[in-house]
């Protein structure tokens, strides 16, 4: 905890759907206040930052960290040294890539005992949802997860399989029971059909011609997505469990989404990073670093996407980070058929996402929406993150909107370095980021008075905080 009270001031301040000249004061680890102007009060610390745009910390609700079990492939330490350089002050955990899987209390405090005090960002859990579960869904609720997670498709890992309709008939109506005063328990859906994906096994030609991007694209066409999200519509509406689809990868899928979302307002949907920023057509044979599922898709979906994310039909972005060692990656072999389906882009998707939403007329306001206010809202923390506000917590990032770089992957904190991002032009430079009021990144580029100003440094210790859906 940072005891000092300080306050910052900044031409830009991101706040209320508006940017302006503000001065944020922080006593302990929450926000205290929000003066309108330079107005720092009298005998504190006072930081100028000028026109340098402070924003609430990035909320990313869909990062997969593979602790305990399999470190090899992301840790928390790794994991949270990314998020913070890249602006990201709390993450929200998948529950598949542990070992064993967040299926049951057991498993989720075996993730906590992993966070705690190796992780530099605040951290959240979503529980999992698989065939036979259902009677540990509630004991997880209790147990402070912040939704959960499920798979119409097999998600990789043998003991997290996938969800039949009938499961879903079983466990929604369940979660749909679940509240923490105003917050209802929420299911987030990877949704391919597994039917539609196994008639374009064949003809797709991948299995003899491995090393095709465009075969691979072919393997898991749209149309697996979209009758995914239809079969979710209904449960939804059937159930009335609030429903979110993760990373929607198709334009195809827009449609659906946008009539569901007319008559239900528990339907939500996200997009990720890599979807927004590459297209099939720019993607090399052999270059399994994009690999991912549902695959990126032509630039024609790339588009639809964007307008889906201004028009208010997708909710939010969130990176799926998922990397895994190179060998699984088949990034020598070039392997589309075995390789890992998962992007490296936590620390990546900041700069990434507003070098795209700027070039197509976006603000930083609409970034804290889809990326700090909205990912908050879906995990109902919104009380605590993904705002500056009075009374929530000082999650702050200082930023250069318009300085421009080139992501290099070998620079990059996570585990493993392949990224699609590496190489790629981009803009705005993560200056510093304090949690809870404390600094625990700087680029080394700006001084704060804080400890970290000899040059691009951490905070000494990782700090970061297990998330509930209250402060109690």
């Amino acid at each position: 905890m940072n005891e000092e009270p300080f306050a910052i001031f900044s031409e830009r301040v991101v706040r209320d759907g508006a940017i302006a000249p503000a001065t944020v004061i922080v006593r302990g680890e929450r926000i205290a206040e929000v003066r309108a102007g330079r107005n720092p009060p009298q005998g504190i610390r006072s930081i100028d930052i000028g026109q340098l745009a402070l924003m609430p910390g990035l909320v990313d609700a869909h990062v997969h960290v593979n602790e305990p079990g399999r470190t090899e492939w992301e840790g928390f330490a790794s994991a949270g040294k990314a998020a913070v350089s890249g602006g990201v002050t709390t993450i929200i955990v998948m529950p598949l890539n542990c070992s064993p899987v967040a299926t049951s209390v057991e498993a989720l405090e075996g993730e906590l005992r992993s966070a705690s005090g190796t992780c530099a960002c605040d951290f959240g859990f979503w529980g999992g949802v698989v065939p036979g579960n259902t009677g540990e869904l509630e004991k997880l609720w209790n147990a402070g997860v912040l939704g959960f997670k499920c798979f119409t498709i097999h998600s990789g890992i043998d003991e997290f399989p996938n969800v039949t309709r009938r499961d879903l008939e079983s466990a929604m109506p369940l979660i749909a029971a679940l509240r923490d005063g105003a917050h209802a328990g929420a299911l987030l859906v990877h949704a391919e059909d597994p039917p539609a994906i196994e008639a374009a096994r064949g003809p797709s030609g991948l299995e003899s011609d491995p090393r095709s991007y465009r075969k691979y694209l072919a393997s898991r066409p749209s149309i697996s997505e979209t009758r995914a999200i239809e079969m979710m519509v209904e449960l939804c509406r059937q159930t009335g469990c609030r429903t979110h689809i993760v990373h929607v990868s198709s334009g195809d899928s827009i449609a659906p989404i946008a009539r569901a979302k007319e008559s239900l307002r528990g339907f939500t949907a996200e997009t990720c990073p890599h979807y927004l920023s590459f297209a099939s057509e720019e993607i090399a044979d052999g270059a399994t670093e994009f690999k991912c599922a549902p695959p990126i898709r032509e630039s024609a979906h790339r588009e639809a996407l964007w307008r889906a994310l201004e028009n208010g039909t997708l909710d939010l972005i969130a990176s799926d980070h998922s990397p895994a060692p190179a060998e699984l990656k088949s990034l020598q072999e070039g392997n589309f058929a075995k390789a890992w389906g998962g992007i490296a882009g936590l620390q990546a998707q900041f700069p990434a996402v507003w070098a795209g939403a700027q070039s197509r007329g976006g603000t930083l306001v609409d970034l804290a929406r889809w990326m700090c206010e909205a990912p908050a809202k879906l995990a109902g923390i919104e009380d605590q993150k993904g705002k500056i506000a009075p009374g929530l917590d000082a999650d702050l990032i200082v930023v250069d909107p318009e300085a421009e770089w080139t992501i290099r992957g070998s620079e990059l904190e996570h585990r493993h370095k392949a990224t699609p991002y590496d190489g790629r032009n981009v803009k705005g430079v993560v200056h510093a980021t304090f949690i809870r009021g404390k600094q625990v990144f700087s680029s080394g580029n700006i001084r704060f008075g804080s400890g970290l100003d000899g040059g691009r440094a951490f905070a000494k210790e990782a700090t970061g905080r297990w998330v509930k859906r209250s402060r109690a």
